[in-house]
């Protein structure tokens, strides 16, 4: 049954009912596991209590917690009585977290124990009601409160499911208010580029509080039967290894960095310290991808037919690497805004560079196209699309033009057969002293190619490119920082960085200069470098 639903209250209701007696969500190792009817049977009852402590259709309920099977009972008990959610990322500081439900004016919260001492005692005593997530049990609850006034409604397509705070990579959070319709829009369109149902298993790594993972790891799965299964630990390489070996499961999500990470650590040292896949690299590329591609699999536990990638671009170097090993990786493209995928392309239908081609049902096109190469900002229009931001008008009209195209802000062109390439951000863009147009996006990508790099970030300072670089923790003994074969041999490496790249890149895109990074990037929840913190940054 293809999963095609006007609101999260009518998708709720068709599959507690439709897969009653089947596994929905659960913990990894056990524990929060709850079959289609007991997750209804805990939602309805969560709704009663919202409701009995005077909080209604239209309010705005919280919830700060990492990922769990009870994350995603909250938030069903809020969406499908007309209520609003506002989930928060648990990587937000005590201030983002006071601003949030301040800002949103949110009237209780689900909260876990580790998030609990973000909340200030005066929000503590603002809130009518604040739940502890684990065991759904009061951790204040006001009883003035207690007026049982807290009317439900049914929800219409158009009303707002939920509001999301996203700080993205340029700064100040915005309140991202996404409809019933949005959600239910994405849902479709992931059906449409690959279908799960009620045999498949997906495991969660990512933040359940993200459009991406909110949208196709947790709606679509539920709308079509699929159990999903969370990991009660932080995913650390161990951890994330044993847990794809218990659950073997058929689809998942991943930012690329998690795949750049397998790559880089763990199949290009391999191969180099092997004589005979060095020597099939050399001289039988296929057989060793075939070789590689067979233990890849078998390392996501056998039965892996999705795994799906978004939220920035994949190394190119990597993506080659994982078509020519027949991984099936998928690509997704697309902002919080759009509830997030506006491109995808199914393992089938993957190009090394392409996000795919637009899902169906939304238009898009490209505005103030450069002739000379094709390029322009890709803006978007359709069920996708959201409804502004919450108390922010200027704001939202700036992205949003009367007629209801949204202007994504990514610079991209389209082939023939119109699949879409993103160049990068449109704020990103430095335009060089002779006219030329340089993507950021497109050097870093060179400079993660060098074995040995961790990631990388390129800058415009005082008119010249600067490489910042972060190398992986075997390459630098910070110990000896300071010492003369320190210095020596850290300036050896910024040349041959520089050297190697501006070997490979146009000449109005060389870089002058590389700063090596001791400390990781700051990074957003999708693992992007929150670049604006570096933009301005001058050379300590």
């Amino acid at each position: 049954m293809k999963p095609d639903f006007k609101t999260l209250a009518e998708l709720y209701e068709s599959s507690t009912a439709r897969f009653a007696k089947r596994p929905a969500v659960r913990f990894v190792d056990g524990g929060q596991s709850y079959t289609f009817a007991q997750f209804r049977e805990s939602c309805d009852n969560l709704s009663r209590i919202l409701s009995t402590f005077g909080i209604g259709a239209n309010d705005k309920v919280a919830i700060l917690s990492e990922n769990m099977p009870h994350w995603s009972i909250a938030f069903f008990s809020i969406v499908s009585f007309g209520r609003v959610a506002v989930p928060m990322l648990p990587e937000l500081s005590h201030d983002e977290v006071e601003n949030i439900l301040s800002h949103s004016e949110a009237k209780a919260i689900f909260v876990s124990k580790k998030q609990l001492p973000k909340l200030s005692e005066q929000t503590l005593q603002r809130l009518n009601l604040v739940i502890d997530i684990e065991t759904f049990t009061f951790i204040k609850a006001e009883d003035s409160s207690y007026t049982c006034d807290g009317k439900v409604s049914i929800p219409a397509a158009l009303d707002t499911a939920a509001i999301i705070y996203t700080s993205g990579t340029t700064g100040k959070a915005k309140g991202v208010m996404l409809s019933h319709r949005n959600f239910c829009a994405n849902v479709l369109s992931s059906y449409y580029c690959h279908k799960i149902g009620r045999r498949d298993v997906m495991l969660s790594i990512l933040p359940m509080a993200h459009t991406y993972e909110m949208s196709i790891g947790l709606l679509y799965p539920f709308a079509t039967g699929a159990s999903v299964q969370y990991i009660q630990k932080a995913p650390t390489p161990s951890i994330l290894m044993a847990s794809l070996k218990k659950v073997r499961p058929t689809a998942m999500l991943s930012v690329p960095l998690i795949i750049e990470k397998v790559y880089k650590s763990s199949i290009v040292p391999t191969i180099n310290k092997s004589k005979f896949l060095t020597f099939l690299n050399d001289h039988i590329q296929w057989l060793l991808h075939l070789l590689v591609g067979i233990k890849l699999k078998k390392t996501f536990g056998g039965r892996l037919k999705f795994f799906g990638v978004g939220g920035a671009k994949l190394d190119p170097t990597v993506e080659e690497f994982l078509k020519k090993a027949g991984f099936p990786y998928a690509i997704g493209y697309g902002l919080t805004e759009t509830a997030p995928l506006i491109c995808a392309a199914a393992p089938s239908k993957t190009k090394v560079g392409s996000t795919g081609h637009p899902v169906p049902g939304i238009q898009i096109r490209l505005d103030n196209v450069n002739p000379a190469t094709g390029e322009g900002e890709l803006t978007v229009k359709g069920p996708i699309v959201m409804q502004g931001y919450y108390k922010d008008y200027e704001r939202t009209m700036s992205v949003m033009s009367l007629d209801g195209w949204f202007h994504t802000g990514d610079l991209a062109c389209a082939d023939k057969k119109g699949r879409i390439y993103i160049k990068g951000r449109l704020k990103n863009m430095i335009l060089s002293a002779s006219g030329e147009n340089i993507y950021p996006e497109e050097i870093e990508a060179v400079v993660n190619s060098i074995e040995g790099i961790a990631e990388s970030l390129v800058v415009e300072r005082d008119g010249k490119l600067v490489a910042l670089v972060q190398f992986n923790d075997n390459i630098l003994d910070w110990n000896l920082e300071g010492e003369d074969k320190f210095i020596e041999e850290l300036e050896a490496k910024k040349k041959a960085i520089m050297e190697f790249v501006n070997a490979r890149v146009s000449k109005f895109s060389n870089i002058k200069s590389v700063e090596v990074q001791k400390e990781p990037f700051i990074k957003t929840a999708t693992h992007k470098i929150k670049r604006f913190l570096y933009e301005k940054q001058k050379k300590q």
